[in-house]
């Protein structure tokens, strides 16, 4: 199976309107390898941010985990738009999460599962990756969760 199709049965929309919030590119590429901004979970139809809020405050884990699924949706549609395919993918080198964070509040690594599950649904062995989770006190604009990614692709 393409991860084109991959994304897509997974319900990924891989055309949505992405977010710029400065003066930055969403993919840089050098040579065979993608350097992913952070992306955060868009709503649907490019309606604004979804899942505003804090962990460990007014958002439970699988609130987060859902906010970390919304952003690596949007790599997913940065990479698509970027290349024309997820197909040229080769394998996720790494992931970085960002969980806007109450003091006090530890599972970060469990709020980034959510991202990282999608990577493994869509590209199977090739979509394990290293990764770190990290608190934080703020995000861009009230996000709760903000994931970059690194992508190997074919050369």
């Amino acid at each position: 199976m393409s991860y084109e199709k991959a994304a897509r049965d997974a319900g990924v929309d891989l055309d949505m309107p992405l977010l710029r919030a400065g003066n930055f590119d969403t993919v840089a590429q050098v040579h065979d390898v993608l350097f992913v901004s952070g992306s955060i979970a868009l709503a649907p139809g490019g309606g604004g941010i979804d899942y505003v809020g804090r962990l460990g405050g007014d958002m439970d884990i699988e609130t987060g985990q859902a906010s970390a699924r919304g952003a690596a949706e949007a790599i997913l549609a940065s990479v698509h738009q970027h290349l024309g395919t997820l197909d040229e993918v080769l394998r996720v080198v790494r992931l970085t999460g960002y969980v806007a964070s109450d003091p006090g509040f530890n599972l970060q690594p469990k709020v980034i599962n959510g991202a990282s599950d999608l990577m493994i649904e869509v590209f199977g062995d090739a979509g394990r990756h290293a990764r770190s989770a990290i608190g934080v006190a703020e995000l861009p604009l009230g996000a709760s969760v903000e994931v970059e990614a690194i992508f190997q692709i074919k050369h």
